[in-house]
């Protein structure tokens, strides 16, 4: 073969290799890599933004709710630690005084807002929108070594808490009770569990619309002081939310109380979401700032977690029942739409 036509032939074929090997290895893994490069600018991109959130969420109010919001703030700031969400418990008149005048971003509520409540806000320029979080079943308690009261109804709370009452002793409630007197542990004016128990008291008996204040009751907007009175008077009568008995059914117990249908029922994630816990089972809420939840990324931020996942995750280890199926459902996309304005 001549020389030349054998060397033309051999860098044909060099060349045909070169062309086979470009198409069938170095164009086929792009896709994959661009793939792979995509997902990660996505993660690093949602976490840059978990990180670069930060601020303060400002929350006051219910002492009952308290333990709801403070535990989802727990969870909430190991997924955005630079956000500081600090929580008071003015009670729930306190925390809507704050709420309205703009003070706080997040109103903590064991009732829902009061006509003026609104009116406050309205004045103020403050509008809100209501969020159902938990279900309460608002507890009777007495000292462990009561072991003489086995069951209160309606009537008896509001002949015992009702602001006209006469009894002092317990045995004006039944002779067979110590001649003792009654040591009473209620919330204070500005607590929404109080409020609630006023409108038991009202249905029960229409002339009692406050509840009693003589020298043998004390109040306060904080449980754990109800808790402690209650914990250390043997005589001791007094009420609030169902989480701070449930964590402490060693210092206090439950007082049952007969519902509609005659049962004498004890306050239980149960009988709080069948409704057999009447008439003393009631709604937990938060409100929150319009202008808040749209000017402030982090507050949005919050109750998307809140509800989303956080109380969810929290009710069951602070005492509390959730609410209805599609609750949170429905709050956050009641959020969305607030957002989207």
């Amino acid at each position: 073969m001549n020389p030349r036509r054998a060397i033309f032939l051999l860098a044909l074929l060099a060349l045909s290799g070169l062309i086979l090997a470009a198409c069938s290895g170095g164009v086929t893994p792009a896709p994959a890599t661009e793939e792979a490069a995509t997902e990660e600018a996505t993660e690093e991109a949602a976490t840059e933004e978990a990180v670069a959130l930060s601020g303060d969420v400002v929350v006051d109010g219910s002492s009952t709710v308290y333990p709801i919001t403070t535990a989802v703030a727990e969870e909430f700031a190991l997924i955005h630690p630079d956000v500081r969400v600090s929580v008071g418990l003015s009670g729930t008149g306190g925390g809507f005084e704050k709420f309205c005048l703009g003070e706080t971003d997040i109103s903590d509520a064991s009732r829902p807002i009061k006509q003026e409540e609104m009116d406050a806000c309205a004045a103020n320029g403050i509008e809100y929108t209501e969020f159902l979080v938990a279900l309460d079943g608002l507890t009777v308690m007495v000292n462990p070594a009561n072991d003489w009261l086995q069951c209160l109804s309606a009537e008896q709370l509001a002949q015992i808490f009702g602001v006209n009452s006469t009894i002092t002793q317990w045995s004006d409630i039944d002779p067979a009770f110590p001649a003792e007197d009654i040591l009473f542990f209620i919330p204070d004016p500005d607590s929404g569990t109080r409020d609630y128990m006023i409108e038991v008291v009202e249905k029960a008996i229409e002339t009692e619309t406050d509840l009693r204040q003589d020298e043998n009751t004390t109040f306060s907007s904080d449980d754990n002081v109800l808790l402690d009175g209650i914990a250390n008077e043997e005589y001791a009568l007094g009420f609030f939310g169902y989480a701070y008995y449930i964590n402490n059914t060693e210092a206090v117990r439950a007082v049952p109380i007969q519902n509609k249908d005659g049962e004498c029922v004890l306050p239980s994630n149960e009988t709080v979401q069948d409704g057999s816990y009447n008439p003393l089972s009631r709604p937990l809420f938060i409100y929150t700032n319009n202008a808040s939840l749209v000017e402030k990324p982090q507050v949005a931020e919050f109750v998307r977690y809140y509800l989303a996942e956080g109380a969810a995750k929290v009710m069951a280890d602070v005492g509390y029942s959730l609410p209805p199926d599609g609750t949170y459902e429905n709050g956050l996309e009641t959020l969305e739409a607030v957002l989207g304005q």
